[in-house]
């Protein structure tokens, strides 16, 4: 049996360790791997490469993708269907293994139901995939992201000053409520939970007559102020129909400055967040991962997708998982509502 992989969408710490599991579980069960270069594009063009286990060594700890990765979807191409089948019939594949995160996924559904032999991998540093408690990449963002709380902290601390730090969460808060929590946020700002920019301020002045002068305030990029509270410039797109996010942490800042007279300053932390290596917990989810997805391409269980539930990686189906985005449960943001000023 020859198996089929893919990378496509954004990077995530932990890709190369999905690969290198699915390499290894086939591997021992007698089968071999070709990996396809730029995600979905690599499939229309026949683009690819072998994989071997010979060749995934040193691939744990590696950040990125060996295989790199595109958001291209078949889709945007009149031929893109026909164009991935006739590639995979041409190279003899039986099973594709597509890793990625939303729209790689829906787009993996919608090749199924094409009669496309498909297995899925949840990929994405946000977390938002539903039927699944956890996606590779998250624990290492959040990692990173309360690292730089932390320092900035210190920072803040030494100036007296308020440091808005923004984080990525386009649709959703996890990466912010976890971070938030982790590194003792004085506010958080998600998606989920329209912002009053004039509670944030009376927050932090609550927080100043108690003479604690230095405040951090973590903002998801995707966050969003009650409508007619605040001013915000209008959505624009990029060429796949994403809005382009980015800034809401300086509108914040600015808002904060002017309305209480505090120093404020920003960080972006932008694509740090998904760079480098993957931490033990996604090395290990990761590998886990990659092997349970070979797992069920051998067995032919298409249209399937890995999951991490109850302590274990089950098998669900794809069009469930990408049925509708995963939310900050209302539990957990009540507890960081427990911290806040």
């Amino acid at each position: 049996m020859l198996l089929g992989v893919l990378t496509g969408g954004g990077d995530a710490p932990g890709l190369n360790a999905v690969i290198r599991g699915v390499v290894r579980e086939a591997s021992v069960e007698g089968h071999e791997v070709i990996g396809f270069h730029d995600g979905w594009r690599g499939v229309m063009d026949g683009d690819h490469m072998e994989l071997t286990v010979e060749g995934c060594r040193g691939l744990l700890d590696k950040g990125g993708t060996v295989l790199g990765t595109t958001r291209i979807n078949p889709f945007m191409r009149d031929d893109g269907p026909s164009a991935c089948r006739q590639s995979l019939d041409a190279l003899g594949v039986d099973a594709l293994i597509s890793i990625g995160g939303e729209g790689t996924l829906s787009c993996t559904q919608e090749m199924y139901k094409l009669g496309f032999p498909v297995v899925g991998v949840p990929k994405t540093i946000d977390n938002d995939i539903g039927l699944t408690e956890m996606t590779f990449g998250f624990a290492t963002a959040v990692d990173i992201a309360t690292e730089a709380i932390g320092r900035l902290h210190t920072t803040a601390e030494s100036h007296d000053r308020v440091m808005v730090i923004e984080v990525m969460g386009r649709h959703v808060g996890h990466i912010a409520t976890w971070a938030g929590i982790a590194g003792g946020a004085t506010v958080t700002l998600i998606p989920e939970h329209p912002f009053d920019i004039v509670e944030v301020c009376d927050a932090l002045r609550r927080r100043h007559q108690r003479g604690k002068y230095a405040s951090i305030v973590v903002v998801a990029e995707g966050a969003k102020p009650v409508p007619g509270s605040l001013d915000v410039p209008e959505d624009t797109f990029d060429e796949f129909g994403h809005i382009r996010l980015g800034g809401i942490g300086e509108l914040v800042a600015g808002e904060i400055s002017s309305r209480t007279g505090f120093e404020t300053r920003t960080t972006v932390l932008g694509y740090v967040q998904r760079g480098g290596q993957p931490n033990a917990y996604d090395r290990v989810l990761s590998t886990w991962y990659g092997v349970e997805a070979a797992r069920a391409a051998i067995d032919e269980d298409f249209g399937a997708m890995v999951a991490y539930q109850c302590g274990t990686v089950q098998r669900v189906r794809i069009a469930d998982a990408v049925d509708g985005l995963k939310y900050v449960r209302p539990e957990l943001w009540n507890v960081a509502n427990r911290f806040f000023a």
